[in-house]
């Protein structure tokens, strides 16, 4: 799920993120794939989109997206073939140790939780505020959006309607220069995000059709607790507990 966040505010290692591990751009997306195929949410076998897609579902440029997939195609992690049905798969037996090494540090991993900690307290704030100020315009195009995210068949696809839908929510808000704070803040988590089974985020789509009709309904405290309850998720599946936390 996304606009072309900068690559120096959402990387991994950016300044704002005291005590992470320095990385460049493209170890950052080498590490994010790393991780998903280490976890099992990318399949050996499996397809990637391409790589326009990779860096838009991951929120860099593609030049990033290009030479990290040539180098992990390097060290055996995906492979890439041509002609009809051609294109960037999960190798069928990546090498454990080169996983291994692409795997987050418990700074990154606290890092990880402290930013969703900070969006909570955002999303919270922003929520009760759409909910009595979002327009119909702007209900209608949270709706669409749902729409947009259930029909989505790869985890890039999502992810690009989910960063437009939750920037939304906040600019429905009408918090002013709070609403560039919250940007920033998803920016910086989004920099974290791996690619997840589809199946998996339809079901977190789910709350947010649920949010969306609180935010119809006016009803401040539903909206209020789906935004709660879809951010703290995150404490539970990001890198899935297994990345030093």
């Amino acid at each position: 799920m996304t606009t072309d966040v900068a690559e120096g505010a959402g990387a991994i290692g950016a300044p704002a993120l005291a005590g992470i591990d320095r990385r460049s751009a493209i170890d950052a997306v080498r590490m994010r794939i790393g991780m998903a195929i280490s976890l099992g949410l990318l399949k050996p076998g499996e397809r990637l989109p391409d790589q326009q897609e990779v860096a838009l579902g991951l929120s860099v440029s593609p030049i990033t997206a290009r030479r990290a997939l040539a180098s992990l195609a390097e060290q055996g992690v995906v492979v890439r073939r041509r002609g009809r049905g051609g294109g960037t798969f999960v190798a069928d037996e990546p090498p454990q140790a080169v996983l291994q090494e692409l795997s987050a540090s418990p700074a990154e991993s606290q890092a990880v939780h402290r930013l969703v900690d900070r969006r909570l307290l955002f999303e919270c704030a922003v929520t009760h505020y759409a909910a009595a100020n979002a327009s119909p315009g702007q209900l209608a195009e949270l709706e669409r959006l749902t729409g947009e995210m259930a029909a989505s068949t790869n985890w890039s696809d999502y992810h690009q309607a989910d960063e437009r839908f939750h920037r939304l929510v906040a600019a429905a808000s009408g918090l002013g220069t709070a609403v560039e704070a919250y940007n920033e803040t998803l920016a910086e988590l989004y920099g974290y995000f791996i690619p997840y089974p589809i199946e998996l985020l339809h079901r977190s789509n789910r709350d947010h059709i649920a949010l969306v009709a609180a935010l119809q309904a006016g009803d401040v405290a539903a909206a209020v607790e789906v935004s709660r309850r879809h951010v703290d998720i995150l404490h539970r599946t990001m890198f899935m507990g297994l990345a030093g936390t």
